[in-house]
Formats: C-alpha cells, structure tokens, sequence
C-alpha cells in the first residue's frame, strides 16, 4: 500500500527517497554476480547518465556490452571512465544514431558480422530538441529516437535474440507519458505548438501502449519485452533540456545507478519477468492515472500500424 502511494503521489516515488525506501522492501532477488557471463548486450545512448550506468552494471555482471552511441569520441571516454573502475570490463564502443533507419541497418549488420547472438537489448538513447526536427528519413526526431528507430533495430536483430536462450528488450520510457493521450491522430506532432517536454512524454506513452504488441509479436523468438521508468535522475540530459526543474529538485534526484537499476535488473534476473509490462523499481506499474490518457485497442493499434509502415516492416 505504502508503494502505491508512493506512486500516485509522484514526487516521492520519483525520488532517491522513493528508490531507497522500495530497496529496502525487495526480496533478495539482485542477479548474481556471473548473470551474464558469455552474454552480448546492446545499451543505446551509452556514453553519458543511466545509458553509461546501465552498460557499466551489465558489464560488472559478465556480459560483452556494445555501447551504441551517436558520438564515437564521447563513446570512448564514457568507455575508458567505466575500465578505469572495471580493468576487466569487455566494452565495445560502436556509432549508431538510433533516429537513422540507415545507421541502424548497418548498426545491426555490423554486430551481426561480430556475434551469432544478442542477448538483451537496451533501449536508452534519448533526446528532447528545443523545438520540431526532422530527420532524413523525414520524421519528428523524438518519435524517430525513441520509437521507429529502436523498434527497427529490434526488427532487424530477432534471428540474433532468437538465438540467444532468454533474450530480453528493454525500452527506456518515462514517467512524463501518465501526462499524455496516445497521439494516434499526430504522431508526427505537425499540429499545434511544439513543447519539448510534451514531445518527449507523446512518444513515452507511445512505448509504453506498444509494449503489450511488440511483447506478442517478438513472442515466438523467445524474447521478454519491457518497458520502465527510472524516476527522477540526476543525468546530463535533464541538465541541459530541463535546467529550471534539475535546480528545483536536486536534492532529491536519484544519481545515475540507482536510475539504470530496474533497467539492469530486467535484462539479468532470473528466471525471466512477464514480457510486455511496464515496470519501475522493479514492480510492473499501471500504465495509467488518469481516464483522458485511456485508449481502446483498436486506437493503440491505429498507431502501431503507423510506426510499422514509417519502418517498413509488416504489421
């Protein structure tokens, strides 16, 4: 009950005061520490905040982690920070703008030439532009970042997750989606005043309504899909895009470990979790608060069909 309520009362739950009060209470269940020895992971948007804690953590635990990154040079330096704590990391840096459906075909061709497998994949890149962009492909940046563009690597990897023996993805959402409706009319967000903050909570909530599709679609290669948010963190990313709020709240921002924690926690726990929840401080949580974020199946499907023909692949 108390963990309910620090749900739906927000601030606290979003907190390092929420993740240290919820720590407490969990089961002895933290993955041992050769959870995934032999294992290949993917972490997208790994050079910097929970992107750099989670590959850091999946390393710890044996696994070869490919940090995706759009900046190789950035790439290395988050590579080298990590191996100076972690001598024996195995750490591989590699270019992909994750918002470009060329750069990730040649991203997963690249780790398909390396790797017979792939066992978890992460989606954590992220971005929140000033105002509208678009990318060569032609759509809005945060739609393209964190919805078509992780959706497409996932498409294209399955033969690499389906030989993997519990392969999981991992879509990085936010708390800010429990804010939005589905935008099944203007995906694209052409319509009205752009606002940052609510492009980035739009395609959240998109994540989110298609985990339970994407969780039965990729079903039949064994693959455990999840969708988390990691609270309130203290991260480069929320210093830059929203400075205002990071003064507001500093005190209690949770720092970039115990963010990635759920993260970690869903691509190595044993055995694996229900594919296609939404989870956060490794709970599945309600996937909404409010009766005008609410949506019917056939409006969530409108949108996957959406997303599905931007990628090119069949519905």
């Amino acid at each position: 009950m108390v963990d309910d309520v620090l749900d739906r009362t927000i601030a606290p739950g979003y907190s390092s005061l929420g993740f240290a009060f919820r720590s407490r209470l969990w089961p002895d269940d933290d993955p041992p520490p050769d959870a995934l020895v032999g294992a290949t992971t993917v972490v997208t948007g790994a050079n910097s905040g929970i992107g750099k804690a989670i590959a850091g953590s999946l390393a710890q635990l044996g696994a070869t982690v490919v940090m995706a990154v759009r900046d190789e040079e950035r790439g290395e330096s988050a590579r080298r920070e990590l191996l100076a704590g972690q001598p024996d990391a195995d750490l591989v840096v590699e270019r992909c703008d994750v918002s470009g459906r060329a750069e990730v075909r040649d991203f997963v061709a690249r780790i398909a030439a390396r790797t017979p497998r792939i066992d978890a994949i992460v989606h954590n890149a992220g971005v929140m532009p000033p105002t509208r962009s678009q990318t060569r492909d032609g759509h809005e940046l945060t739609l393209a970042t964190h919805v078509l563009g992780p959706i497409l690597m996932t498409e294209l990897a399955r033969p690499l997750l389906a030989a993997a023996t519990s392969s999981r993805v991992v879509f990085m959402s936010s708390g800010g989606m429990y804010t939005q409706p589905l935008p099944r009319a203007d995906p694209e967000y052409r319509l009205g005043r752009y606002r940052a903050a609510t492009a980035y909570a739009r395609t959240k909530r998109i994540q989110v309504a298609l985990t339970p599709v994407l969780g039965e679609r990729w079903s039949e290669d064994g693959c455990v899909v999840a969708t988390m948010h990691p609270g309130w963190a203290d991260t480069p990313g929320l210093a830059q895009s929203l400075p205002r709020f990071r003064t507001m709240t500093r005190a209690f921002l949770r720092n970039a470990d115990q963010a990635a924690d759920t993260a970690v926690w869903l691509t190595a726990t044993s055995p694996p979790p229900p594919s296609g929840l939404f989870w956060h401080d490794r709970r599945s949580r309600p996937t909404h608060y409010r009766q005008a974020t609410r949506f019917t199946e056939a409006q969530r499907d409108e949108v996957w069909r959406y997303c599905a023909s931007a990628i090119g692949v069949t519905p």
